[in-house]
């Protein structure tokens, strides 16, 4: 059954065929029923090829609503002209008015809704019932309309409800596409994010790992011990920056299978610790504190004052000079938490800092300001009177609206 109805939406005309065809046998049964033709029907001979027309209106409604709207149109005149009265194949008119109402031009549309208002009354003008009073007659005419204005409104309801749907298809067409391109800009932000994290990672723990390889090589024949602390600094050092990689390209991956614990969770402020135990052992004094009660935070706040240590310390070894010292102070308010990262070296050219290293290829302050954002917090990042630079961020525990 399926089979077939599919075959009878692919063909509708001979649908409208087998229709037309029923329609013109029960015409053709009442023409032939009929006694002393001229009766009621007129002569069969002249009202047979309207019949056939009427039929064929019905047959081809669906290829041409327009011009079978006109040729039945015609055939309603010729009626009245040949004085053939109502046969079962004018049904065809109610059929046609539907069909413009629905899938016709507006102008046939409006065309059919107008001579179906006019085929009652035109009929009982043209065909008076002699033994009806005049309220029967209008009663009679109103009744005959009924049928064609329930046609046009059906037709007209059912271009109504297509367009309705056709107006959602559009809409959800235009809402994937929408989604499609957030998804690629959230993609891009992503990877952008993912861009500052590898940054920094990578930054912070090869100048780490350079600076002790340096120190290595110079105490290498006269203290061995402690370059031996030295590469194994940097062994641990590689590792760390190994595993963040890791966890981070990881994301990139899709697709793939992914071992549950195989990366490393982001680092947080409670890792900050052992951020600046690092610093200290590859060379670089860094005095820490802690104010205000520490507290759970969000994890984007934690991240973003982990990694904006992380890129003030690196900062300062790359720039600060011999002999810098450092230090770190996160403070815990009601509404947010506070970071001050200061040094005391020779310092470079803050616009070195805003391009992100003396070679200009880095992230910097860029970076630290992209991610101080990202979370509704302020920044302000300049020299030190008298030497040095300072580094201080204030980020809300609730973002900004």
């Amino acid at each position: 059954m399926q089979r077939l109805y599919d075959f009878l939406r692919r063909h509708p005309t001979w649908v409208d065929s087998f229709w037309a065809v029923v329609l013109l046998g029960i015409t053709g049964v009442s023409l032939s029923s009929v006694t002393g033709g001229q009766e009621n029907h007129g002569s069969p001979a002249v009202a047979l090829p309207i019949a056939v027309v009427l039929c064929l209106v019905v047959a081809l409604r669906r290829r041409m609503p327009e011009k079978m709207l006109l040729l039945a149109g015609l055939m309603g005149v010729v009626q009245l002209i040949v004085d053939v009265e109502v046969i079962p194949a004018d049904f065809a008119m109610m059929v046609i008015i539907y069909t413009v109402a629905a899938d016709g031009a507006r102008w046939a549309s409006r065309l059919g809704l107008i001579g179906g208002l006019c085929a009652g009354t035109l009929s009982q003008i043209r065909w008076p019932q002699t033994e009806t009073s005049a309220l029967g007659v209008v009663l009679i005419a109103v009744f005959q309309t009924v049928p064609f204005a329930l046609a046009w409104v059906l037709g007209d309801s059912i271009r109504t409800r297509r367009a309705y749907l056709a107006q959602l298809e559009e809409r959800a067409a235009r809402l994937e596409k929408e989604r499609e391109a957030q998804s690629k800009v959230a993609v891009a932000a992503e990877r952008a994010r993912i861009a500052r994290e590898l940054h920094d990672v990578v930054a912070h723990n090869v100048s780490v790992m350079v600076v002790q390889a340096d120190g290595a090589a110079y105490v290498m024949d006269t203290a061995p011990e402690q370059a031996r602390k030295a590469l194994e600094t940097i062994s641990g050092t590689g590792r760390q920056a190994l595993a963040e990689m890791r966890r981070l390209l990881g994301v990139l991956r899709t697709g793939e299978h992914q071992e549950v614990g195989e990366y490393v969770p982001q680092p947080d402020v409670e890792q900050l610790a052992d951020l600046i135990e690092q610093c200290r052992t590859s060379g670089l004094p860094v005095d820490f504190k802690v104010e205000g009660t520490p507290r759970p935070l969000p994890s984007g706040v934690e991240l973003t004052a982990y990694r904006i240590v992380q890129e003030a310390l690196t900062n300062t070894r790359k720039h600060g000079g011999p002999n810098t010292g450092a230090s770190v102070r996160l403070v815990y308010f009601d509404d947010g938490l506070g970071l001050l990262v200061e040094d005391d070296g020779k310092g470079a050219p803050h616009e070195l800092y805003e391009e992100g290293g003396a070679d200009g290829q880095g992230h910097g302050l860029i970076g630290m300001r992209e991610r101080v954002g990202m979370v509704g917090g302020t920044l302000d990042a300049g020299p030190r009177p008298g030497g040095g630079f300072r580094i201080s961020a204030l980020l809300p525990l609730k973002p900004a609206h």
